[in-house]
């Protein structure tokens, strides 16, 4: 497996090795044996699978203070996933990354606690498959909207997307600022 640092210290894009011949392909998605980062092996505790269709946005979704680290690939169809920093003092708060995953790139990615996470489905529908460090608790769930001005996120088609009541009506980062958690709460890594 070949891992790509970006900007934001721990979000890591994977491609794995893929095995592939006329009958089809195999590729291994995770092996708790194999870091995802330098160092880091997640404890995955919950696996989700969403579909959604053309022009569908979810997220900017984070859970505290029972964060959770996300795996995610797409196992059909396409979609632009994003991360944003959230953890308040951290040297890059509010930034974020992004990346196109796709059935045919096969490329995975690491999404560390502390972070928000939301994709925008760019074909007529995506499978999305997520392997999450922790369980989700209702309580503890947190979304930001996606169209915060003070993130700039360069989402797809923005005018177009289709959300959630949640989504559409979920709060800046600058209105969550005081709910949000602290960089020293993950040990100052990445």
């Amino acid at each position: 497996m070949k891992r790509i640092k970006t900007a934001l210290p721990g979000c890591t894009i994977i491609e794995p090795q893929v095995f592939g011949d006329a009958r089809g392909y195999f590729f291994e998605v995770f092996n708790i044996e194999k870091p995802v980062t330098e160092g880091e092996t997640p404890n995955i505790q919950q696996v989700n699978v969403s579909r959604s269709a053309k022009s569908v946005l979810r997220g900017l979704h984070f859970q505290w203070p029972q964060p959770q680290g996300k795996l995610v690939w797409v196992m059909q169809g396409e979609v632009y996933d994003v991360a944003v920093d959230v953890r308040r003092g951290s040297p890059s708060f509010g930034q974020w990354e992004a990346c196109v995953l796709s059935e045919n790139n096969r490329r995975q990615f690491w999404i560390p606690e502390g972070f928000a996470h939301g994709f925008q489905v760019m074909r007529d529908s995506a499978i999305f498959c997520y392997l999450c460090t922790r369980p989700y608790q209702a309580k503890f769930d947190c979304s930001i909207h996606p169209a915060d001005s003070g993130l700039q996120i360069d989402w797809p088609d923005l005018a177009g997307a289709v959300m959630s009541d949640k989504d559409r009506n979920a709060g800046t980062l600058v209105d969550l600022m005081e709910s949000l958690p602290r960089y020293e709460n993950f040990g100052n890594r990445g």
